[in-house]
């Protein structure tokens, strides 16, 4: 297939396009600044409202994964507003754009985040459930209804809602390996909040399996069968790496050392099932997070 790429660049991106290519699939990367293979990016500019629409003509897919960082900085007003317009000003502009087409792709994989479900507890959740409350929540319900222009335009849309990516190229586990390997890392809060978490190398896969299932459309949560708590995977992590876990992060010194985003990505979870992946026949290779963990940072 000829497969367009938003946020090629990052973690998941990266990994994501080198697997595509292997396959065989030509990757058109969708740049805001001219890249390495200019003849076969994209240019666009989300912020500023432009994008060349006549370059998509001989897409088949559409990867969509750019987004402002959520953990990138402190939370201010002007962060959030960065984080959601980035989300929402940019699904909405290349989804328009693709429903305006005369040749339109068969399907667009639009990343959301299991940050829709918001705090929930230990109820187990799934692609049914309701939305949650809080920032990240309503962020997440305007980014999966940015896509609808393509879903009405007969497109089929996919809204991944993905976990806590586990990879040492970026994102949770990464910044957590320092202190952890020094023999700080600890519990956060009561450790009782769920991650719901994912594999790198898994959530390509699913990416690639969205594209492919002619069935699977609408939200679909990219995260692993086995969520574990906080306490859970912190135990787990220092284990693997046998270091100790005894340092305890407390509530408040979490709220005072992140703000905001300590309430909502810290200190509260959720327990997500991946029902409609699995129902649909995808295969984790790394459902449980032991195993997940030492392939991870073997």
């Amino acid at each position: 297939m000829n497969i367009a790429i938003t946020g090629s660049t990052g973690m998941v991106g990266t990994a994501l396009t080198e697997v595509l290519v292997a396959e065989g699939h030509t990757v058109r990367p969708v740049v805001r600044r001219p890249g390495p293979n200019p003849e076969r990016e994209i240019r666009w500019d989300p912020a500023g409202g432009t994008i060349d629409a006549a370059a998509f003509n001989n897409v088949d897919a559409v990867v969509h994964l750019a987004g402002e960082g959520v953990a990138s900085h402190r939370w201010t007003a002007d962060v959030k507003k960065r984080i959601l317009d980035s989300r929402v000003r940019g699904t909405r502009l290349l989804c328009d754009t693709l429903a305006s087409l005369s040749v339109k792709p068969s399907v667009l994989v639009s990343a959301s985040a299991v940050g829709y479900y918001g705090d929930r507890g230990a109820e187990m959740v799934d692609e049914s459930s309701t939305p949650g409350a809080g920032f990240l929540a309503d962020v997440c319900q305007q980014w999966e209804a940015a896509t609808t222009t393509a879903r009405d335009a007969n497109i089929r849309v996919v809204n991944l809602r993905i976990g806590v990516v586990i990879s040492t190229k970026g994102g949770a586990l990464a910044s957590m390996l320092t202190p952890f390997r020094m023999g700080v890392g600890g519990v956060l809060g009561n450790g009782r909040q769920y991650i719901s978490w994912i594999t790198l190398d898994d959530l390509v896969r699913a990416i690639v399996f969205a594209l492919q299932a002619a069935a699977l459309s609408g939200p679909v949560n990219a995260t692993a069968p086995e969520p574990a708590t906080n306490r859970e995977f912190t135990k787990t992590l220092g284990h693997l790496l046998h270091r100790p876990t005894i340092a305890t992060m407390p509530a408040f010194a979490a709220r005072l050392a992140f703000g905001e985003m300590a309430d909502e990505m810290l200190l509260s979870g959720s327990r997500v099932a991946p029902r409609a992946l699995q129902a649909a026949g995808f295969t984790f290779q790394y459902p449980e997070l032991e195993p997940a963990l030492r392939h991870v940072l073997s």
